[in-house]
């Protein structure tokens, strides 16, 4: 598999209802990931400076990189763009969460980041479906190989 074909596949073999499935899941749990970003943002003037810094690169650092990995990537995860790519800085911000941040508390405590962890990789490995933006590029690149194929 290329490099092109892991980040923006085809699913020209695929039903409509894998990829719907697909799509609703991107949608649900990319919107949910991004209510927690939202409300980090909304009240980052107080939270930025006594977030946990729990992999030593400050709380102002890591605030934003939770934000980042909450907001940027989940509108990113949403619409199917850069789906690989997008999902693994949220699934180290879920695993920083999950074994960092409530490593010692109860299951119930680390719940959400646990179930969070399992959605992202699990849509790490099937891709975003034939209703995404990468799947576009992959039949737009597709197209654009056949036609070199043939001389086109």
């Amino acid at each position: 598999m290329s490099l092109k074909t892991f980040l923006f596949p085809s699913y020209e073999d695929e039903g409509p209802v894998y990829s719907t499935v697909l799509l609703v899941a991107r949608i649900f749990f990319g919107l949910l990931f991004l209510s927690h970003g939202y409300d980090k943002l909304m009240s980052h003037s107080t939270m930025a400076a006594f977030y946990p810094d729990p992999i030593g690169v400050g709380s102002f650092l890591s605030f934003w990189l939770t934000v980042f990995a909450e907001v940027v990537c989940s509108f990113a995860l949403i619409f199917g763009l850069l789906q690989r790519i997008v999902l693994i800085p949220m699934i180290i911000t879920m695993c920083v969460a999950f074994f960092v941040v409530h490593g010692g508390d109860a299951f119930a405590v680390k719940e959400l980041s646990f179930i969070y962890l399992i959605v992202f990789i699990g849509l790490y490995i099937t891709g975003p479906g034939k209703y995404s933006f990468d799947s576009t590029i992959g039949n737009y690149i597709l197209l654009n190989n056949m036609k070199k194929r043939e001389g086109l």
